[in-house]
């Protein structure tokens, strides 16, 4: 009898080339590529074909991988990375089989065996609640959105982040920085881009687990206060400002921004929180930030982006049927940084210094893979297999992204003139990432 290597030969040729830029392994044992490679996909079921025969998508794969229909041997980093270099990928626009001919192959390939693995939908897909609100970006969608990502285990998250507890890019000062030095790096360069000093108030915008405003409170002598939707975060982050005897100090609000009321800052921080906030809403975030803030505080947005691209107007939000909105990042939107800064302009901001952060964020993503992978039991415990499944492919498939210039990352840093229009700024950025004299290490 045929093996399933041999009767799919055509099919596979035909999408990925003539040199599959990955070995393919079947439920039968038999292999298309070769046999010596140490990382290949394994291809469980005639399921998973009969999905992608019939619709071809990036999500069709995902489920199949999060359901364990597909699986792999070796380094997922590696095999990702050899798929976005084939042109076979970058040329195919899926499957240009007819019905006829998918039928045909369809039938020769359960008649070979191996159904094995049922049918079924993924777990913890974005919730049907989710889906039924109406207002993208309202506060109550934003809310369920965000505690759809956040609100699972802060133990899992302590698993891939580490101590650190910080879900955003590292900044690696030095390359054999490890990645609980590189995140301190990251605050270290935020501060000093705030021009942080004893006493001022900073406001850090989705603050997550605390650690900017710890770094901030410990180091710089500030009074903090941080807001998150997150009461997972907001809860630990609490926790871990009292174990540092910082209540004094900072305050953690479960607030929407929108919502915010308080006297003036002297700073503002917004880490890894602007993927949120969505295009609709963009002029309202810069304004609401703006009109929070004292003539001459500054603010750092740090946030991923996208380049442009020249066939469109600005890229923003991820497609309502990819992978990363369904199962990862439900209403999620990346802007151009070009918009960015024109929006914040716009909302009476300075601009003063752009910086593209992207091939940290890669390296950071790395170290995030390498650290769920060696706790994948203790993932799974807690959990299930179906999640951690999805943040194993989503942060391996963000570290390719960023490593081949699909996605960016900046921090962009602007001030709120004085009435006079004075800027308040160092006069160049040598002085500007000075560190100040009055850091309480």
């Amino acid at each position: 009898m045929e093996s399933v290597a041999e009767s799919l030969k055509p099919v596979v040729y035909r999408f990925l080339g003539s040199k599959p830029p990955v070995p393919i392994r079947f439920w039968d044992g038999s292999y298309i590529g070769s046999q010596d490679s140490k990382s290949y996909l394994i291809i469980k079921s005639p399921i998973v074909l009969r999905q992608l025969l019939f619709a071809p998508s990036e999500l069709a794969l995902a489920r199949a991988y999060v359901l364990g229909q597909i699986d792999f041997e070796g380094n997922i980093l590696e095999l990702l990375d050899n798929i976005q270099r084939s042109p076979a990928i970058e040329e195919s626009s899926g499957l240009k089989l007819g019905v006829a001919e998918k039928l045909k192959l369809l039938s020769s390939l359960y008649s070979l065996g191996g159904i094995g693995l049922p049918p079924g939908r993924p777990p913890e897909e974005i919730p049907t609640q989710l889906a039924k609100l109406v207002g993208l970006h309202s506060k109550n969608r934003d809310k369920s959105a965000i505690s759809y990502h956040y609100d699972i285990s802060n133990d899992f998250y302590r698993l891939i982040l580490g101590d650190s507890l910080t879900y955003s890019c590292a900044y690696f000062e030095d390359e054999d920085m490890n990645l609980a030095q590189a995140q301190e790096a990251k605050y270290s360069l935020i501060c000093r881009k705030l021009g942080l000093k004893p006493g001022m108030r900073l406001l850090d915008v989705g603050c997550g687990w605390g650690g900017m405003l710890i770094h901030a409170a410990k180091h710089y002598g500030v009074v903090g206060v941080g807001i998150t939707l997150s009461k997972e975060q907001a809860s630990l982050a609490r926790e871990r400002i009292g174990e540092m005897s910082l209540t004094d100090q900072i305050k953690i609000l479960e607030s929407d921004y929108r919502d915010l009321d308080s006297e003036p800052f002297d700073a503002i921080s917004s880490i890894g929180m602007f993927e949120h906030v969505g295009e609709a809403q963009l002029l309202t975030y810069f304004q609401k930030m703006h009109s929070l803030l004292n003539e001459g505080g500054r603010m750092l947005n740090h946030g991923i982006s996208r380049p442009f691209k020249h066939k469109g107007w600005w890229e923003k939000g991820f497609d309502r049927n990819s992978f990363i909105n369904r199962f990862v990042f439900p209403d999620g939107e990346l802007l151009e940084v070009g918009r960015v800064v024109s929006t914040m302009q716009q909302s009476g901001f300075e601009v003063r210094d752009v910086e593209s952060l992207r091939e940290h964020y890669a390296k950071t993503l790395r170290h995030w893979v390498e650290n769920l992978e060696s706790n994948w039991e203790e993932a799974v415990k807690l959990v299930g297999s179906g999640r951690a499944r999805v943040w194993h492919l989503y942060m391996a498939a963000s570290a390719i992204n960023f490593e081949a210039n699909r996605t960016n990352i900046h921090q962009v840093l602007a001030v709120k003139p004085t009435a006079d229009g004075e800027s308040l700024f160092p006069s160049n950025r040598i002085q500007l990432l000075k560190s100040n004299d009055e850091i309480l290490v």
